[in-house]
C-alpha cells in the first residue's frame, strides 16, 4: 500500500453495529492521554496534540526499537501512542474514532479509514511511520 492512500480497514464481519464517538472514543481518548502523560512524566517530551509531536513519537518509537524491548513489554505503550495520533487526526479533521470488535480506527470526513494503532505497530517493526499516518490524514 502506498504511503498516499488510507490504510484500508474492514471491520470484523459477524460483529456489532459499528460505534461512532462518543463511545467509540472513549478508549482510545483515554489510551492517547495515558500516553501524554506518560512521555511527559518518563521520557521528558512533551505532546501537545499538534501534528508536528509526532516527529517526536515517531522517535521515541524508533529508541524504543533500537533498544530491543520486546513486543510484549512496549504493546500497551505502542498501542497509547498510536491512539495519541489518532487523536491528532481527529482534533484537526473532525475524524471519529469507530470500533467494532474490540478494534479502533479513525473516519476522516471523507471517508477514508485509518489504523493508527497498527500504525504504531508498524513503526516499532521499522515499516511505519505516525507523522506520514498523520500528513497524508490531513491531506
Amino acid at each position: 500500500m502506498t504511503r498516499a492512500t488510507a490504510h484500508h480497514v474492514t471491520p470484523r464481519q459477524g460483529t456489532a453495529q459499528q460505534q461512532t464517538r462518543p463511545h467509540a472514543a472513549a478508549r482510545p481518548a483515554r489510551w492517547a492521554a495515558d500516553a501524554v502523560a506518560m512521555m511527559r512524566e518518563g521520557a521528558r517530551v512533551r505532546l501537545d496534540y499538534s501534528a508536528q509531536s509526532l516527529w517526536r513519537v515517531d522517535r521515541v518509537i524508533e529508541e524504543i526499537r533500537r533498544e530491543g524491548a520486546p513486543y510484549d513489554a512496549v504493546r500497551e505503550t505502542l498501542r497509547g501512542l498510536g491512539a495519541y495520533a489518532g487523536e491528532v487526526i481527529v482534533r484537526h479533521t473532525g475524524a471519529e474514532w469507530w470500533a467494532s470488535g474490540g478494534d479502533h480506527w479513525i473516519r476522516t470526513p471523507d471517508g477514508r479509514l485509518w489504523d493508527p494503532i497498527d500504525e504504531a505497530r508498524r513503526c516499532y517493526g521499522g515499516h511505519g511511520s505516525l507523522r506520514l499516518l498523520c500528513r497524508d490524514a490531513l491531506g
